[in-house]
């Protein structure tokens, strides 16, 4: 019986992982907020959804992460951030589809590239890279659809109740 309990279990909390989306950590596989990486690259590689969250890693010594409009990301302006973020392992959600662009606050940094743009798709559908042609900017790669986790369209709460309800549900039949 303590099994199936474990297995129910088991199966609620991979669910309730599921709802939370996609954590990408910025600049992987170095995974570093630095001055070495291409961030528009790395960015351009990735299709971001709505509870995706980013990772950035850092010296707190040497860099910060601040969160800007498409006008200061532009011009790499640095006085009016929507957000900062100072922890050297910053996890930010992203929450809804729209755009979110981010910079480092150090003078000159983001200058010298250390900036990266998001956008953020709502929809529920996923591209599957198949193959890769071809290096560097003549790569090309084909894809194919694939419908994303039904889990990632029920709110993280509410999908929590459930997998706690048929936790209780598992255990009273089984007991």
């Amino acid at each position: 019986m303590a099994t199936k309990a474990l297995f129910l279990i088991f199966v609620a909390a991979a669910m309730v992982g599921m709802a939370h989306g996609a954590s990408y950590t910025v600049g992987a596989p170095g995974g570093l907020w630095d001055l070495k990486t291409n961030y528009t690259r790395w960015a351009s590689a990735i299709t971001f959804y709505a509870r995706d969250g980013l990772r950035f890693q850092y010296s707190v010594v040497e860099d910060n992460v601040i969160e800007v409009s498409k006008a200061d990301y532009d011009t790499c302006n640095i006085s009016s951030p929507i957000a900062m973020y100072k922890t050297g392992n910053d996890v930010i959600p992203l929450v809804a589809a729209g755009s979110r662009y981010f910079m480092c606050g150090i003078p000159g940094h983001c200058l010298a590239g250390m900036k990266v743009h998001v956008n953020i798709r709502s929809n529920n559908i996923k591209s599957k890279v198949v193959r890769c042609q071809g290096k560097g900017s003549r790569q090309r790669c084909r894809s194919q659809p694939s419908l994303r986790s039904v889990a990632t369209s029920v709110g993280p709460s509410a999908l929590a109740w459930l997998s706690l309800a048929a936790i209780v549900v598992g255990i009273v039949l089984f007991f």
